[in-house]
């Protein structure tokens, strides 16, 4: 054994890189494409399922919301992390997407990527809110 003679450590320059340390800009990138008549939010959601995600529209905000909770596994538990980096928990980003319903508001979720679009402008009819269903 030999006594720490200076400040650097591999692990610690490998573990405090940018790649590692910024996990939470990672978190919901998204893409904004506008088209003639309307606009496509393409958002990475990688590891999530259908079913762990949200769209709801309320005062002319659109919110995506996602949860995943972490898998244990009781085979697992003797396992010793040195270092773990997949997201477990909730995030959520809000949109202003103007005055619109929605039925105006379409979702497809594929390959980790949600895809929304909706109209450039739009009459909404109430002031409810309002969950907008996910197609495969």
């Amino acid at each position: 054994m030999f006594p720490k003679l200076t400040k650097f450590d591999v692990l610690d320059d490998v573990f405090n890189d940018s790649f590692f340390t910024k996990r939470e800009s990672n978190i919901m990138k998204t893409d904004i494409i506008e088209k003639e008549n309307n606009y496509v939010l393409r958002i990475d959601l990688p590891g999530y399922k259908k079913e762990d995600i949200k769209l709801e529209l309320n005062d002319d905000y659109l919110t995506v919301s996602a949860s995943a909770t972490s898998e244990s596994d009781d085979s697992n538990e003797k396992e010793n992390y040195i270092h773990k980096e997949r997201f477990y928990g909730k995030c959520s980003r809000s949109f202003y997407v103007g005055n619109i319903s929605e039925e105006d508001i379409s979702a497809s979720f594929k390959d980790g990527i949600l895809s929304v679009t909706f109209p450039k402008e739009n009459v909404k009819n109430e002031e409810t809110k309002k969950y907008i269903e996910i197609s495969d």
